[in-house]
Protein backbone atom coordinates (compact mmCIF):
# COMPACT_ATOMS: atom_id res chain seq x y z
CA UNK A 1 0.00 0.00 0.00
CA UNK A 2 1.36 3.31 -0.93
CA UNK A 3 1.60 6.09 0.91
CA UNK A 4 -1.17 8.17 -0.27
CA UNK A 5 -3.48 5.38 0.05
CA UNK A 6 -2.97 4.80 2.94
CA UNK A 7 -3.45 8.29 4.43
CA UNK A 8 -6.53 8.75 2.33
CA UNK A 9 -7.75 5.72 3.93
CA UNK A 10 -7.01 6.73 7.73
CA UNK A 11 -7.29 10.92 7.54
CA UNK A 12 -9.29 11.96 4.98
CA UNK A 13 -13.31 11.84 4.78
CA UNK A 14 -16.06 12.64 2.62
CA UNK A 15 -18.95 13.77 2.34
CA UNK A 16 -21.87 12.07 2.19
CA UNK A 17 -24.19 12.64 -0.81
CA UNK A 18 -27.20 13.83 1.12
CA UNK A 19 -25.38 17.02 2.52
CA UNK A 20 -23.67 17.82 -0.94
CA UNK A 21 -26.88 18.11 -2.42
CA UNK A 22 -28.62 20.31 -0.08
CA UNK A 23 -25.69 22.83 0.10
CA UNK A 24 -25.52 22.62 -3.90
CA UNK A 25 -29.52 23.58 -3.61
CA UNK A 26 -29.13 26.34 -1.06
CA UNK A 27 -26.51 27.41 -2.90
CA UNK A 28 -28.30 27.93 -6.31
CA UNK A 29 -31.16 29.47 -4.33
CA UNK A 30 -29.13 32.31 -3.04
CA UNK A 31 -27.77 33.23 -6.49
CA UNK A 32 -31.62 32.65 -8.23
CA UNK A 33 -33.23 35.33 -6.10
CA UNK A 34 -30.65 37.98 -6.39
CA UNK A 35 -32.34 40.19 -3.65
CA UNK A 36 -30.94 43.55 -3.18
CA UNK A 37 -30.77 45.93 -0.28
CA UNK A 38 -31.34 49.69 -0.51
CA UNK A 39 -29.73 52.03 1.40
CA UNK A 40 -32.80 54.44 2.94
CA UNK A 41 -30.82 57.17 2.47
CA UNK A 42 -29.82 56.59 -1.00
CA UNK A 43 -30.77 59.83 -3.57
CA UNK A 44 -32.31 57.76 -6.36
CA UNK A 45 -29.12 58.57 -8.77
CA UNK A 46 -27.38 55.42 -9.60
CA UNK A 47 -25.72 54.13 -12.97
CA UNK A 48 -27.73 50.64 -14.37
CA UNK A 49 -26.00 47.83 -15.93
CA UNK A 50 -24.39 48.46 -19.15
CA UNK A 51 -21.46 46.91 -21.26
CA UNK A 52 -18.27 47.33 -18.98
CA UNK A 53 -16.80 48.35 -22.24
CA UNK A 54 -19.05 51.44 -23.17
CA UNK A 55 -18.09 54.17 -20.44
CA UNK A 56 -19.41 56.55 -22.56
CA UNK A 57 -23.82 55.59 -21.31
CA UNK A 58 -25.72 58.60 -19.89
CA UNK A 59 -26.53 58.08 -15.98
CA UNK A 60 -29.90 57.21 -15.43
CA UNK A 61 -31.92 58.19 -12.59
CA UNK A 62 -33.86 55.17 -10.69
CA UNK A 63 -36.24 55.87 -8.44
CA UNK A 64 -37.15 53.39 -5.44
CA UNK A 65 -40.21 54.50 -4.23
CA UNK A 66 -43.18 52.53 -4.54
CA UNK A 67 -45.86 55.35 -3.27
CA UNK A 68 -47.79 55.70 -6.33
CA UNK A 69 -48.74 52.05 -6.47
CA UNK A 70 -50.28 52.29 -2.75
CA UNK A 71 -52.48 55.80 -3.76
CA UNK A 72 -55.40 55.00 -4.41
CA UNK A 73 -56.42 58.65 -5.42
CA UNK A 74 -56.65 59.91 -8.42
CA UNK A 75 -54.22 62.86 -9.53
CA UNK A 76 -55.64 63.66 -13.07
CA UNK A 77 -57.10 66.54 -13.24
CA UNK A 78 -59.52 68.20 -15.98
CA UNK A 79 -59.18 71.30 -17.76
CA UNK A 80 -62.12 73.68 -18.82
CA UNK A 81 -62.88 73.23 -22.55
CA UNK A 82 -61.91 76.22 -24.09
CA UNK A 83 -58.70 78.91 -23.55
CA UNK A 84 -58.55 80.45 -20.31
CA UNK A 85 -58.78 84.22 -20.52
CA UNK A 86 -54.51 84.59 -19.31
CA UNK A 87 -53.71 82.49 -22.58
CA UNK A 88 -56.18 84.63 -24.23
CA UNK A 89 -54.51 87.94 -23.55
CA UNK A 90 -50.93 86.28 -24.10
CA UNK A 91 -52.13 85.50 -27.45
CA UNK A 92 -53.67 88.83 -28.40
CA UNK A 93 -50.13 90.38 -27.44
CA UNK A 94 -48.05 87.99 -29.36
CA UNK A 95 -50.04 88.66 -32.24
CA UNK A 96 -49.90 92.73 -31.64
CA UNK A 97 -46.52 92.66 -31.21
CA UNK A 98 -45.67 90.50 -34.48
CA UNK A 99 -47.70 93.01 -36.20
CA UNK A 100 -46.00 96.27 -35.41
CA UNK A 101 -42.81 94.17 -36.18
CA UNK A 102 -44.33 93.19 -40.01
CA UNK A 103 -45.49 96.89 -40.33
CA UNK A 104 -42.23 98.92 -39.34
CA UNK A 105 -40.12 96.12 -41.70
CA UNK A 106 -42.47 97.32 -44.40
CA UNK A 107 -42.24 100.71 -43.59
CA UNK A 108 -38.60 100.68 -43.84
CA UNK A 109 -38.23 98.87 -46.94
CA UNK A 110 -40.76 101.56 -48.49
CA UNK A 111 -38.71 104.49 -46.91
CA UNK A 112 -37.78 107.11 -49.65
CA UNK A 113 -34.05 107.21 -50.03
CA UNK A 114 -31.77 110.50 -49.28
CA UNK A 115 -30.96 111.89 -52.80
CA UNK A 116 -29.34 115.21 -53.13
CA UNK A 117 -30.48 117.90 -56.08
CA UNK A 118 -28.63 115.91 -58.70
CA UNK A 119 -30.46 112.61 -57.91
CA UNK A 120 -27.11 110.48 -56.35
CA UNK A 121 -28.15 108.70 -53.35
CA UNK A 122 -26.19 109.76 -50.01
CA UNK A 123 -25.69 107.16 -46.85
CA UNK A 124 -26.09 108.46 -43.61
CA UNK A 125 -22.44 110.03 -43.01
CA UNK A 126 -23.69 112.46 -46.07
CA UNK A 127 -21.22 111.07 -48.71
CA UNK A 128 -22.18 110.22 -51.90
CA UNK A 129 -22.88 106.31 -52.83
CA UNK A 130 -20.65 104.63 -55.03
CA UNK A 131 -17.12 105.10 -55.94
CA UNK A 132 -15.53 108.12 -55.58
CA UNK A 133 -12.06 109.71 -54.18
CA UNK A 134 -11.22 110.63 -50.80
CA UNK A 135 -11.16 114.36 -51.16
CA UNK A 136 -14.76 114.34 -52.48
CA UNK A 137 -15.65 111.73 -49.61
CA UNK A 138 -14.28 114.33 -46.66
CA UNK A 139 -15.50 117.09 -48.90
CA UNK A 140 -19.50 115.50 -48.41
CA UNK A 141 -19.35 114.65 -44.79
CA UNK A 142 -18.38 118.37 -43.86
CA UNK A 143 -20.72 119.84 -45.86
CA UNK A 144 -23.57 117.39 -44.14
CA UNK A 145 -21.68 118.37 -40.84
CA UNK A 146 -21.82 122.86 -41.42
CA UNK A 147 -25.49 121.94 -42.08
CA UNK A 148 -26.32 119.68 -39.08
CA UNK A 149 -24.80 122.70 -37.51
CA UNK A 150 -26.88 125.48 -38.77
CA UNK A 151 -29.77 123.64 -37.90
CA UNK A 152 -28.78 123.61 -34.38
CA UNK A 153 -28.03 127.09 -34.27
CA UNK A 154 -31.47 127.72 -35.66
CA UNK A 155 -33.16 125.39 -33.50
CA UNK A 156 -31.18 126.56 -30.19
CA UNK A 157 -32.34 130.23 -32.09
CA UNK A 158 -35.85 129.35 -31.95
CA UNK A 159 -36.32 127.85 -28.60
CA UNK A 160 -34.71 131.28 -27.13
CA UNK A 161 -31.75 131.79 -24.57
CA UNK A 162 -34.03 130.71 -21.76
CA UNK A 163 -33.80 127.09 -23.38
CA UNK A 164 -29.97 126.97 -22.30
CA UNK A 165 -29.82 129.05 -19.38
CA UNK A 166 -29.46 127.25 -16.00
CA UNK A 167 -31.91 127.89 -13.06
CA UNK A 168 -30.24 128.11 -9.97
CA UNK A 169 -32.42 127.82 -6.61
CA UNK A 170 -31.30 128.86 -2.85
CA UNK A 171 -31.63 126.92 -0.01
CA UNK A 172 -35.61 127.22 0.15
CA UNK A 173 -36.20 126.62 -3.44
CA UNK A 174 -36.33 130.02 -4.78
CA UNK A 175 -35.34 131.21 -7.90
CA UNK A 176 -31.40 132.68 -8.14
CA UNK A 177 -31.16 135.62 -10.47
CA UNK A 178 -28.10 135.00 -11.84
CA UNK A 179 -27.54 138.49 -13.61
CA UNK A 180 -28.45 139.64 -10.62
CA UNK A 181 -25.77 138.03 -8.69
CA UNK A 182 -22.85 138.62 -11.32
CA UNK A 183 -23.58 142.41 -11.28
CA UNK A 184 -22.81 142.41 -7.44
CA UNK A 185 -20.10 140.21 -7.83
CA UNK A 186 -19.23 142.55 -10.41
CA UNK A 187 -20.23 146.08 -8.44
CA UNK A 188 -18.28 144.49 -5.55
CA UNK A 189 -14.91 144.07 -7.13
CA UNK A 190 -15.15 147.51 -8.93
CA UNK A 191 -15.89 149.12 -5.51
CA UNK A 192 -12.83 147.29 -4.00
CA UNK A 193 -10.21 148.23 -6.54
CA UNK A 194 -11.20 152.18 -6.32
CA UNK A 195 -10.32 152.02 -2.25
CA UNK A 196 -7.50 150.17 -2.90
CA UNK A 197 -6.47 152.75 -5.73
CA UNK A 198 -7.64 155.75 -3.13
CA UNK A 199 -5.67 154.10 -0.29
CA UNK A 200 -2.43 154.15 -2.69
CA UNK A 201 -3.04 157.95 -4.09
CA UNK A 202 -3.56 158.62 -0.22
CA UNK A 203 -0.39 157.15 1.03
CA UNK A 204 1.23 159.41 -1.88
CA UNK A 205 2.84 163.32 -1.19
CA UNK A 206 1.73 166.18 -2.88
CA UNK A 207 5.53 165.99 -4.52
CA UNK A 208 4.63 162.78 -5.47
CA UNK A 209 1.20 163.60 -7.12
CA UNK A 210 3.05 166.80 -8.98
CA UNK A 211 5.55 164.60 -10.45
CA UNK A 212 3.12 161.99 -11.72
CA UNK A 213 1.39 164.14 -13.42
CA UNK A 214 4.44 166.26 -14.77
CA UNK A 215 4.97 162.60 -15.95
CA UNK A 216 1.79 162.57 -17.43
CA UNK A 217 2.29 165.79 -19.07
CA UNK A 218 5.83 164.65 -21.01
CA UNK A 219 4.11 161.67 -21.99
CA UNK A 220 1.07 163.27 -23.94
CA UNK A 221 3.42 165.85 -25.44
CA UNK A 222 6.19 163.41 -26.47
CA UNK A 223 3.68 162.72 -29.30
CA UNK A 224 4.62 165.91 -31.04
CA UNK A 225 8.60 165.93 -30.30
CA UNK A 226 11.25 165.58 -33.01
CA UNK A 227 13.09 162.34 -33.34
CA UNK A 228 16.53 163.68 -32.12
CA UNK A 229 16.86 166.07 -29.27
CA UNK A 230 20.00 167.95 -29.55
CA UNK A 231 21.98 170.41 -26.79
CA UNK A 232 19.94 173.66 -28.62
CA UNK A 233 16.62 171.84 -27.33
CA UNK A 234 15.09 174.23 -25.54
CA UNK A 235 12.51 172.58 -23.46
CA UNK A 236 15.63 169.90 -22.25
CA UNK A 237 17.91 172.75 -21.20
CA UNK A 238 14.62 174.46 -19.15
CA UNK A 239 14.08 170.70 -17.80
CA UNK A 240 17.64 170.21 -16.61
CA UNK A 241 17.74 173.62 -14.35
CA UNK A 242 14.70 172.93 -12.80
CA UNK A 243 16.55 169.71 -11.01
CA UNK A 244 17.44 170.13 -7.54
CA UNK A 245 20.62 168.89 -6.67
CA UNK A 246 21.57 169.26 -2.85
CA UNK A 247 25.49 169.74 -3.17
CA UNK A 248 24.66 172.70 -6.14
CA UNK A 249 26.23 175.80 -5.38
CA UNK A 250 24.07 177.90 -7.76
CA UNK A 251 20.66 176.73 -5.83
CA UNK A 252 20.19 179.84 -4.07
CA UNK A 253 19.85 181.44 -7.31
CA UNK A 254 17.06 178.96 -8.49
CA UNK A 255 15.59 179.47 -5.51
CA UNK A 256 15.14 182.81 -5.36
CA UNK A 257 13.84 183.02 -9.03
CA UNK A 258 11.64 181.00 -8.19
CA UNK A 259 10.72 183.28 -5.78
CA UNK A 260 10.88 180.42 -2.90
CA UNK A 261 8.66 178.27 -3.61
CA UNK A 262 8.34 174.09 -4.01
CA UNK A 263 7.47 172.17 -6.82
CA UNK A 264 3.86 172.27 -5.44
CA UNK A 265 3.23 176.12 -5.11
CA UNK A 266 4.11 176.16 -1.77
CA UNK A 267 6.45 178.60 -0.31
CA UNK A 268 9.59 177.46 1.47
CA UNK A 269 11.88 178.25 4.62
CA UNK A 270 14.43 180.84 3.34
CA UNK A 271 17.09 180.28 5.88
CA UNK A 272 19.83 177.19 5.80
CA UNK A 273 18.30 173.97 6.84
CA UNK A 274 19.88 170.79 7.07
CA UNK A 275 19.55 168.02 3.65
CA UNK A 276 17.47 165.12 4.01
CA UNK A 277 17.29 161.97 1.83
CA UNK A 278 14.52 163.03 -0.21
CA UNK A 279 15.78 166.16 -0.73
CA UNK A 280 12.31 167.81 1.13
CA UNK A 281 12.78 171.81 2.28
CA UNK A 282 11.23 172.84 5.41
CA UNK A 283 7.80 174.85 4.88
CA UNK A 284 7.70 178.64 5.50
CA UNK A 285 6.78 178.01 8.75
CA UNK A 286 9.67 176.07 10.67
CA UNK A 287 11.17 177.94 13.04
CA UNK A 288 14.54 177.04 12.48
CA UNK A 289 14.88 174.22 15.31
CA UNK A 290 15.89 170.30 14.28
CA UNK A 291 13.41 168.36 16.23
CA UNK A 292 14.68 164.80 14.73
CA UNK A 293 16.95 161.66 16.10
CA UNK A 294 19.65 162.92 14.18
CA UNK A 295 19.45 160.02 11.77
CA UNK A 296 19.58 162.14 8.42
CA UNK A 297 22.97 162.91 9.54
CA UNK A 298 24.22 159.60 11.05
CA UNK A 299 22.78 158.82 7.49
CA UNK A 300 24.98 160.97 5.50
CA UNK A 301 27.90 160.70 7.95
CA UNK A 302 27.61 156.78 6.64
CA UNK A 303 27.39 157.40 3.00
CA UNK A 304 30.13 159.86 3.04
CA UNK A 305 32.93 157.44 4.86
CA UNK A 306 31.80 154.81 2.72
CA UNK A 307 32.42 156.60 -0.26
CA UNK A 308 35.60 157.88 0.76
CA UNK A 309 36.83 154.15 2.03
CA UNK A 310 36.08 153.25 -1.50
CA UNK A 311 38.21 156.22 -2.81
CA UNK A 312 41.23 155.39 -0.08
CA UNK A 313 40.92 151.41 -1.42
CA UNK A 314 40.96 152.03 -5.28
CA UNK A 315 44.05 155.11 -4.39
CA UNK A 316 46.10 152.30 -2.51
CA UNK A 317 45.38 149.77 -5.36
CA UNK A 318 46.79 152.06 -7.85
CA UNK A 319 50.31 152.88 -5.89
CA UNK A 320 50.63 149.21 -5.28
Amino acid sequence: MSLADYLAKNYLTADPPSQKKSKKRKRNAVEESSVTIADDDTLGWEKPPTNPDDDDDPTTVYSTTTSFRKSKQNNWQSLAAGPSADTAAADAIIASASAEHTARQAAADDAPQVEDSDGVLKMQSGAHAGLQTAEQVTAAIERKRVEERRKMREAEREAGAEAKETIYRDASGRIINVAMKRAEARKKEEEAARKEREEAEAGKGDVQRAMKEARRREVEEARYLTVGRSVDDVEMNEMLKGEERWNDPAAGFVEAKRGGKSVTGKPLYQGAAAPNRYGIRPGHRWDGVDRSNGFEKEYFTARNRKENLKKMEYAWGMDD
